[in-house]
């Protein structure tokens, strides 16, 4: 699925003002009759509900609004120009492709946003005529129009989506509770691309989305990780599924969510339903009671299935209903002024100081959001942590300064003993 493009658009020039005098036999001196010229067209970007892609700006990437025409004879205004209509799917976020500011969240149909305004007319010589210039010989030309390169992203509209790692069964869950077909393969990244499926219970219906599994380091665009992520951002709730076949269950759920709130601060926010799937497998059933327990432990109250089975896959979609249902409406933002929750590109990452002890203090929003979210008294997670570290540049700037094998290292209100 095509979900990134990069298009250039410009509207169209004002006409030329005219220069031009009355005529009319008997009167040799009519004045100035001038018109001026029409506006140029402006470029309009416009949901289509029918369009899922932006697959249509993969073999034509400019386009151009007509010019207005000069102005003419006697004050007639030339005539202006239609507005170039763009269609792109619902979902498509619009950003200035120099700057990365956001102009634009398109979502429902028919949104529209002028991208590049059509230029004005030039005023024609009798615009310009004062008692004192009763005859001007001069007209205006016509505004020239707006240019610039954009950036549209689609993000997929869903209520709920399945986020989880690789191979811990989304596809499979999506293609049992919904009306989706998934490519489905017992090896990681089966999932290339998202997928939408519609689930119906009694008489109601929610979109869910299977996003494809995360990585470490997805958050800063490794593999496909902003390209997926993306598509978070939209959804009203998550289900998070772990694989029960999984070696360290509970460092899978933390790399998640460490990539989601490094990403976002709002993703990490989101509601979720965490869902231990797999029961099928002996192994995976006899390691529940424990992952339950330390979830538990942590405020949280998952529930077990086996996708492949269905075992409790009703009790999840009721459950899933009933979040949806409790969450407070959206307000509708208007087009103009809609936000997308990325990070800012100027933001620091992090800083690194040197306290008055000698301990080393690493301080950024997304590091201390991760560290808040990393299971400490687990190894592996304090090892995916460590690689955290060294994807964001940080084990290379602590070296840097100057950071020694025992020495302290603050992260948050986390004190660490730096080791290699």
């Amino acid at each position: 699925m095509l979900d990134e493009v990069k298009i250039y658009v410009q509207s169209g020039n004002g006409g030329d003002g005219a220069v031009a005098w009355h005529r009319e036999k008997f009167v040799p001196r009519g004045g100035p009759a001038g018109g001026d010229g029409g506006r140029g067209g402006d470029v309009v970007l416009r949901v289509n509900p029918r369009m899922n892609t932006l697959t249509a700006f993969q073999h034509r990437t400019h386009f151009k609004a007509g010019h207005g025409a000069r102005g003419g004879t006697k004050n007639q205004t030339g005539a202006s120009a239609s507005p170039l209509e763009i269609e792109v799917p619902p979902g498509t976020v619009v950003k200035d492709a120099d700057t990365g500011a956001v102009i634009a969240d398109l979502v429902k149909p028919d949104d529209r946003v002028v991208v590049a305004v059509g230029g004005r007319g030039g005023r024609g010589n009798a615009r310009f005529a004062t008692s004192a210039n009763q005859a001007p010989q001069y007209s205006e030309k016509g505004e020239p129009g707006q240019e610039r390169w954009l950036i549209l992203e689609l993000r997929l509209i869903a209520d709920v989506g399945i986020v989880g790692v690789p191979n811990a069964g989304k596809s499979t869950l999506l293609s049992v509770i919904s009306n989706a077909k998934p490519k489905i393969a017992d090896y990681p990244f089966t999932t290339l691309e998202p997928n939408l499926g519609v689930v119906t219970y009694d008489d109601r219906d929610l979109v869910v989305a299977d996003i494809p599994g995360l990585i470490e380091g997805a958050h800063a665009g490794v593999g496909l990780g902003h390209a997926f992520l993306r598509h978070v951002q939209r959804t009203r709730a998550l289900i998070h599924l772990l694989n029960g076949a999984s070696d360290n269950v509970l460092a899978d759920y933390s790399q998640i969510n460490s990539e989601l709130a490094l990403y976002d601060e709002k993703l990490g926010q989101k509601p979720q339903i965490v869902v231990y799937n797999k029961m099928d497998i002996p192994d995976a059933r006899e390691r529940w009671p424990q992952v339950e327990a330390a979830l538990k432990a942590r405020g949280i109250e998952p529930m077990a299935i086996s996708a492949a089975t269905q075992e409790n896959v009703r009790e999840l979609v009721q459950r899933m209903f009933q979040l949806v249902e409790s969450l407070p409406e959206e307000e509708r933002v208007p087009v103009e002024q809609m936000p997308v929750y990325e990070l800012p590109v100027e933001e620091v990452p992090f800083t690194i100081t040197r306290e008055d002890s000698g301990a080393f203090r690493v301080s950024g929003r997304r590091i201390e959001r991760a560290a808040n979210m990393t299971y400490w008294d687990n190894e592996e997670a304090v090892m995916r942590f460590q690689q955290i570290l060294e994807t964001l540049g940080i084990s290379a700037a602590l070296e840097q300064a100057g950071v020694r094998p025992g020495d302290t290292v603050y992260i948050g209100e986390y004190e660490l003993e730096w080791s290699d």
